[in-house]
């Protein structure tokens, strides 16, 4: 559905796949609950204290409280469904995409996907390349950092296309990788130079070992 308004346009979406994905996380938030509300429920019968994870483990606070669960009123099929009504609020598949241009729901979804792939690529950059705040710099230098962070994500891209094996590596395990790579020049009066490489790991050695020649 579509609805314009005077400076935008709201695109309302259904998506059977995202309608499953959370209606099952809901239902592992409500058997989670169940579990909990168990664990408390058999510590209050036995007379024991609470669990580590349901107390509060501050030194400098002292709690006096008293704790009742629902589980002594309610059946099993009972809490569950008191956990769905609270959890599932029907709007579970729906998704809202708002743009400044009058497209179609056709146009507007498909341009929405062709984000995904810059959003990794700027995620990658920001969060594995580790690309320093821009805010501070000269235009030259903006340009720069960004070029040569690009260069470095071509670099690894060719690497995860390349080399199989190394398809499922982050970014962050091959940049340290390379980085731990060293190179020793010994020169001999500059006449001669030989090239020394140590602390090689299995993901290094496969780059190094990798037949570049087609590209």
């Amino acid at each position: 559905m579509k609805f314009e308004k005077t400076s935008s346009v709201n695109y309302l979406f259904f998506s059977k796949k995202l309608q499953k994905e959370q209606l099952e996380s809901r239902a592992r938030k409500v058997v989670r609950q169940i579990k909990e509300a168990k664990e408390i429920q058999e510590s209050i019968d036995k007379n024991k204290a609470l669990p580590k994870r349901f107390r509060i483990n501050n030194l400098f606070i002292d709690v006096d409280h008293s704790i009742k669960t629902k589980r002594v009123e309610l059946t099993e099929d009972d809490a569950v469904k008191l956990l769905e009504d609270t959890f599932i609020n029907g709007r579970e598949g729906f998704f809202c995409l708002k743009s400044s241009k009058n497209l179609t729901l056709t146009e507007v979804l498909l341009t929405d996907r062709k984000k995904d792939p810059i959003e990794i690529i700027f995620h990658s950059l920001k969060n594995e390349i580790e690309i320093k705040p821009l805010r501070l710099w000269t235009d030259n230098s903006i340009y720069g950092a960004i070029l040569i962070r690009f260069i470095v994500q071509l670099f690894v891209s060719l690497i995860w296309f390349e080399i199989p094996e190394l398809k499922h590596t982050s970014t962050k395990f091959i940049k340290k990788s390379l980085y731990d790579l060293t190179v020793t020049v010994d020169s001999w009066k500059r006449k001669t130079k030989t090239y020394i490489y140590s602390n090689y790991d299995a993901i290094n050695t496969m780059i190094l070992s990798h037949n570049w020649g087609n590209l």
